[in-house]
């Protein structure tokens, strides 16, 4: 999720490139957005990785974004809610292009460093998990909130977070909760942290060229205490199973006052969404990322047709209200067929031909 202040003036490109080392950079200029992704940023880091991937003047990319706030929000779902409104299909096109540049990353030739400071959630996902050296830093939260917007972890997360060390993973997604540095990297949704005050010479080293894993390591040190380490006991107890309803009563019923809060906030995100989102992780668990991507379109989609999505953003983000009227508004009313039409529904258009 996102701001709604206004986007970078129109001369200031969305996305700076530039080379020089043979260092590629990438830059996410749309700072009051916490660089929120539209199409075009998509088009343009996808453009640019397809050009870099086999010019042999490029040896690494360093992903980095403008603004103090942090690397990205996620995509900017208040162009998402407009194209609902609308009733085109920008949003289909927005998705379909976002995961390709997601496998795109996954499938770089070379060092893909990205800097995960500050607000990395969503998309800003997808740009950094599934690149090869992913580096956090003290101001880092990770997170997938899209079942608080009627959406679903999307950008191949449920491929890395069913990947997560036990059910560490599912409590993520489920509750869209964030995490900092340390769980980051315990989840192994980063490899690295950072100090903050060391990530400008990092960047600067990394700009002038040499080894990745040399200049990495110079600085990296180890990261803070992982904030789940104490929970994992009772999130690996209470989020096993196919059903969210035996989830959630477990939770509930547990002893520790974590579990009930867990249980109570899962309990306030969207019901389909939450059922699809534990569909989708617990079959990513046996797909490969480019399946689960192709996944995610189709789920994309198809939730873009139902009304949470629209009445999430408009909580959230439009109104503001932090009060959405989910449709159907419980867990019972979301049966296993509406759930599986979600997951299996074919379009035209795929991401992968």
């Amino acid at each position: 999720m996102t701001t709604t202040e206004s986007p970078a003036a129109p001369t200031e490109p969305s996305v700076i490139t530039s080379s020089s080392n043979g260092v590629g950079r990438i830059e996410l200029n749309r700072p009051k957005l916490i660089n929120a992704l539209s199409q075009e940023m998509v088009g343009l880091i996808d453009e640019t990785l397809t050009n870099w991937r086999d010019d042999d003047s490029i040896s690494s990319v360093l992903v980095t974004g403008r603004g103090d706030r942090g690397l990205c929000a996620g995509g900017d779902i208040k162009a998402v809610y407009t194209d609902i409104l609308a009733g085109t299909n920008e949003n289909a096109r927005f998705w379909n292009r976002e995961y390709k540049m997601n496998h795109a990353i996954s499938v770089f030739p070379k060092p893909y460093v990205v800097i995960m400071n500050g607000i990395t959630m969503g998309g800003g996902v997808g740009i950094s998990g599934h690149g090869s050296h992913r580096i956090v830093t003290d101001s880092t939260k990770v997170g997938m909130p899209e079942t608080g917007i009627g959406l679903f972890p999307d950008v191949g997360a449920t491929h890395l977070l069913a990947n997560a060390p036990g059910e560490l993973g599912t409590h993520l997604a489920l509750t869209g909760a964030p995490v900092g540095p340390g769980a980051a990297v315990a989840l192994r949704l980063a490899d690295h942290y950072v100090p903050e005050t060391d990530i400008d010479d990092l960047i600067t080293d990394l700009s002038e060229g040499g080894d990745v894993q040399t200049v990495i390591d110079r600085y990296a040190s180890d990261p803070p205490a992982n904030e789940l380490a104490d929970a994992a006991d009772w999130i690996n107890e209470c989020y096993q199973g196919e059903r969210v309803e035996d989830i959630l009563a477990a939770l509930a019923a547990h002893e520790s006052p974590e579990a009930n809060a867990a249980a109570k906030l899962i309990g306030t995100r969207a019901p389909t969404s939450v059922k699809v989102t534990l569909a989708a992780l617990r079959k990513a668990a046996h797909m490969t990322l480019a399946e689960v991507l192709e996944q995610d379109y189709r789920i994309a989609v198809a939730m873009t047709e139902r009304p949470d999505l629209r009445e999430g953003i408009r909580a959230q983000v439009i109104d503001k209200d932090r009060s959405p009227r989910w449709s159907p508004a419980t867990l019972a009313e979301v049966d296993d067929a509406t759930v599986a039409g979600i997951l299996t529904t074919n379009h035209e258009e795929k991401v992968f031909s």
